[in-house]
Protein backbone atom coordinates (compact mmCIF):
# COMPACT_ATOMS: atom_id res chain seq x y z
CA UNK A 1 0.00 0.00 0.00
CA UNK A 2 1.28 3.58 -0.43
CA UNK A 3 0.22 7.41 0.92
CA UNK A 4 -0.70 9.33 -2.24
CA UNK A 5 -1.74 12.80 -2.26
CA UNK A 6 -3.78 15.14 -4.47
CA UNK A 7 -1.52 18.32 -4.30
CA UNK A 8 -4.06 20.00 -6.13
CA UNK A 9 -6.87 18.91 -3.66
CA UNK A 10 -4.71 20.12 -0.74
CA UNK A 11 -5.18 23.48 1.05
CA UNK A 12 -2.52 23.25 3.39
CA UNK A 13 -4.74 22.52 7.35
CA UNK A 14 -2.08 20.62 8.39
CA UNK A 15 -4.22 17.72 10.45
CA UNK A 16 -2.72 15.18 8.61
CA UNK A 17 1.18 15.98 9.30
CA UNK A 18 0.03 15.89 13.06
CA UNK A 19 -1.39 12.70 12.80
CA UNK A 20 1.33 11.21 10.98
CA UNK A 21 4.84 13.61 10.81
CA UNK A 22 6.69 10.92 9.67
CA UNK A 23 5.04 10.10 6.88
CA UNK A 24 3.69 13.61 5.46
CA UNK A 25 5.01 17.52 5.61
CA UNK A 26 3.67 20.55 4.30
CA UNK A 27 5.88 22.10 1.75
CA UNK A 28 6.94 26.17 1.33
CA UNK A 29 3.24 26.85 -0.07
CA UNK A 30 1.82 25.25 2.59
CA UNK A 31 0.81 21.91 0.46
CA UNK A 32 1.18 18.27 1.85
CA UNK A 33 4.09 16.27 0.35
CA UNK A 34 4.87 12.89 1.02
CA UNK A 35 7.89 11.97 2.48
CA UNK A 36 9.53 8.94 1.10
CA UNK A 37 6.45 8.87 -1.74
CA UNK A 38 6.61 5.77 -4.12
CA UNK A 39 7.76 3.27 -0.90
CA UNK A 40 5.30 0.49 0.46
CA UNK A 41 3.95 1.68 3.79
CA UNK A 42 5.13 -0.89 6.69
CA UNK A 43 1.79 -2.16 7.94
CA UNK A 44 2.47 0.33 11.03
CA UNK A 45 2.64 2.93 8.62
CA UNK A 46 -0.56 1.90 7.03
CA UNK A 47 -2.29 2.36 9.05
CA UNK A 48 -1.17 6.31 10.49
CA UNK A 49 -1.84 6.68 6.83
CA UNK A 50 -5.32 5.81 7.08
CA UNK A 51 -5.65 8.03 10.09
CA UNK A 52 -3.84 10.61 8.74
CA UNK A 53 -5.93 10.22 5.80
CA UNK A 54 -9.43 10.60 7.49
CA UNK A 55 -8.59 13.30 9.38
CA UNK A 56 -7.99 15.48 5.81
CA UNK A 57 -11.20 17.83 5.76
CA UNK A 58 -10.44 18.27 2.18
CA UNK A 59 -9.74 14.14 1.05
CA UNK A 60 -6.35 15.01 -0.35
CA UNK A 61 -4.75 12.02 0.79
CA UNK A 62 -5.31 7.87 0.55
CA UNK A 63 -3.89 4.37 1.36
CA UNK A 64 -4.13 2.45 -1.68
CA UNK A 65 -2.79 -0.31 -3.40
CA UNK A 66 0.30 1.10 -5.69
Amino acid sequence: MKLIADRERCEGHGICVNQAPTLIDLDDDDIVVVLDAGNDLSEADESTGRVAAASCPVAALLVARG
